[in-house]
């Protein structure tokens, strides 16, 4: 379902502030499937969301979505096959409108923007039990401003935004990060409960080794750009997080040594 070949990308290119975030990333992630991407900072996870979404052009490298060549689509363009929601809480919504009317836009994504036929009776029947759904009782509460709900409330929305239209890909970056612990719990069980449901082919970016050994049929581990880890099916459901934390450490005393030592430290995790 979404195919990344050999993809590079490098900001401020022959400067001293130089950054490789992408070194030849290829991934292919089958439809269905949630995979979750881990990686210390700096380690090219969020920038991998990012070359997904089209929020820049590769240097090199190509990305199908759904068998569609979208690598030099813009952001705006994907977004009729992508679903995504940001780290801040307050990303992705507009604060001033109504619960109602963000989900209104959300179901006209790449349609005209009127909001009177989009709140039409049975649009809003549906949005009642869809909320109802994210079980924080907010069903009552559609003529408020999305602005005035909490950070967990405002997160779980927008999760409902993305998914109105059951994208073709949904992206999650580090979506749970600014929230209190018990908010993030919630709001990651909906976000699973959600992908179950509705079959969607998922990334999910996390810094939680909780979440992500609980989370997700695939795990990707990231380090300096490039994908050191991949692991799936029955490897995926023994790990732990200790077994995690251990592999970090693998990377950080590989990143002591010598290149050729290390590399072939990280030969023995590929």
């Amino acid at each position: 379902m979404l195919e990344i070949n050999r993809i590079r990308k490098t900001f401020n290119a022959g400067t001293a502030n130089e950054v490789r975030s992408l070194q030849g990333v290829t991934l292919s992630i089958d439809e269905g499937s949630f995979v979750v991407v881990i990686g210390t900072n700096g380690s090219g996870k969020s920038t991998l969301l990012n070359a997904v979404a089209g929020t820049f052009y590769l240097d090199e490298g190509s990305i199908d979505i759904a068998g569609t060549a979208v690598t030099r689509w813009p952001e705006h363009q994907r977004a009729r096959y992508i679903g995504r929601v940001f780290q801040n809480p307050f990303s992705g919504t507009a604060p001033t409108l109504s619960i109602a009317e963000n989900l209104a836009l959300a179901s006209r994504r790449g349609q005209s923007r009127g909001l009177g036929l989009a709140l039409g009776s049975g649009t809003r029947a549906r949005m009642i039990e869809a909320v109802q759904g994210l079980g924080m009782g907010l069903e009552s509460r559609l003529d408020n401003a999305i602005g005035s709900l909490s950070g967990g409330q405002r997160q779980a929305l927008t999760l409902l935004m993305a998914t109105w239209l059951k994208p073709k890909l949904l992206l999650l970056d580090e979506h749970t990060a600014a929230l209190d612990p018990r908010s993030a719990d919630q709001v990651v069980r909906i976000t699973d409960r959600i992908i179950a449901r509705d079959g969607l082919t998922a990334m999910m970016v996390t810094h939680s080794m909780q979440q992500a050994i609980t989370y997700g049929d695939r795990l990707v581990m990231m380090h300096r750009g490039e994908v050191i880890h991949d692991v799936s099916g029955p490897d995926k459901r023994r790990l732990c997080v200790n077994d995690l934390l251990a592999r970090f450490e693998e990377v950080r005393r590989a990143d002591l040594l010598d290149p050729s030592a290390a590399a072939l430290l990280r030969a023995r995790y590929i």
